[in-house]
């Protein structure tokens, strides 16, 4: 086990940071009393300390010296300062890992001491619920030891792989936005099924599922979408009727570009 053993520090309690705790706590990798949790909301501290049983601390001094793998959780506006503050206590045998968005690795880095090892991380929302999708990136200090550990944490909450950081705005376009654009397909869905007359709580619940269902057809099958695609459309059913008005709408192109937009706009943001 990757984690056997490892002291895990969250610097910043919100609601990413206790989605990962929650994930690491369900699956077993770590015990709460290996968990360090530090914030300046001492309402949210003790909140999390009631309902997850880990340590608490306004100091994120103590907890980079109590753990072996820190987590850097805090809003990007403020990683600088919260690097400076704990740079001198940066070890090589230490691990770093930033979910801070659009902060660097070479930044992160050179805030720090010495060569430490650090990673990268692009998650998105559904780790809240235990199904995302997070990318890991690794810096020039960070071996394989360092990635497995990664790995581990955010598998416990989803799904996760290893991609290098010059994809990470890619990665940002597609999965870390791309929950939004689920939401608007299945928001149109519903709407749909509503205009028609189905109950809007018996469509929220068959749009969603159809969705989840979808999804873990691709990822248990590892199909292509297009051959899973075709097993539900019959010629000249309802189903190539309905993804006739699909192509009508440019449906494909408007979410290629969704992406690329979003990537973009990424690149401007951390640039």
């Amino acid at each position: 086990m990757p984690l056997k053993g490892q002291k895990i520090g969250f610097l910043g309690g919100g609601a990413m940071g206790e989605a990962l705790i929650t994930g690491l706590l369900r699956t077993g990798l770590v015990a709460p009393s290996e968990v360090y949790i530090s914030d300046v909301d001492a309402q949210r501290l003790e909140v999390l300390r009631q309902k997850l049983s880990v340590n608490t601390t306004a100091d994120n001094r103590a907890v980079v010296s109590a753990a072996d793998i820190v987590i850097i959780a805090v809003k990007p506006h403020v990683a600088a300062s919260v690097l400076k503050e704990i740079a001198a206590l940066a070890r090589p045998e230490k691990t770093f890992i930033s979910i801070a968005a659009g902060v660097t690795i070479s930044q992160i880095e050179s805030c720090l001491e010495g060569p430490v090892p650090v990673i990268r991380v692009m998650p998105n929302t559904p780790c809240l619920v235990g199904e995302g999708a997070s990318a890991v990136s690794a810096g020039k200090h960070a071996g394989e030891k360092s990635m497995k550990e990664a790995l581990a944490i955010f598998n416990s909450a989803g799904a996760a792989v290893e991609v290098p950081e010059s994809l990470l705005d890619c990665v940002t376009g597609l999965s870390g936005s791309g929950p939004a654009y689920m939401y608007v397909v299945l928001e149109s869905l519903i709407d749909g099924a509503v205009r028609l007359g189905l109950p809007g709580d018996i469509a929220r619940k068959l749009a969603a599922q159809t969705m989840l269902g979808a999804a873990k057809m691709v990822l248990e099958t590892t199909d292509h979408p297009a051959k899973l695609k075709n097993m539900v459309t019959t010629p000249g059913g309802t189903t190539a009727a309905g993804l006739f008005a699909l192509e009508e709408g440019a449906l494909r192109s408007v979410l290629m570009k969704a992406v690329a937009d979003a990537t973009r706009r990424s690149r401007e943001m951390s640039g």
